[in-house]
């Protein structure tokens, strides 16, 4: 099982204010914080930004995907919301994804160094 996972990105700063906001929506916060790092978890880093001035900018298709589980649809929706406040572009609004299956409820929005980042909480029958 994944551990933790880690971007780079250009702006560590800006990134972090933007990862914040919308890391918050899903019961995460800043728990490290080092000159050209910052990592966030709920108890220990699982997600890493890492500085890399000399990143040049990914064309879009071609950032890293990557889901996070949320713990409810009001969550993901305060994600994507979030997200769009802090200066994302939606890459798909909150909503159920039947292409994946009718219990997959998601949001998508691309971060300003082209990475896809996905907020994600499974449905239970109401049967």
């Amino acid at each position: 099982m994944i551990d933790h996972i880690s971007i780079p990105v250009r702006d560590l700063k800006a990134s972090a204010r933007f990862y914040q906001a919308l890391l918050t929506t899903l019961g995460m916060t800043k728990v490290v914080e080092r000159p050209n790092t910052v990592g966030f978890g709920k108890t220990y880093p699982e997600f890493w930004l890492n500085e890399r001035t000399g990143l040049e900018s990914i064309p879009e298709g071609f950032g890293a995907h990557i889901a996070l589980r949320a713990p409810t649809t009001e969550a993901v929706d305060a994600f994507h919301a979030a997200a769009l406040a802090a200066g994302a572009h939606s890459d798909g609004a909150p909503g159920t994804r039947l292409e994946y299956s009718s219990h997959y409820y998601a949001a998508f929005v691309r971060d300003w160094d082209g990475n896809r980042v996905e907020a994600v909480t499974f449905l239970r029958d109401t049967k």
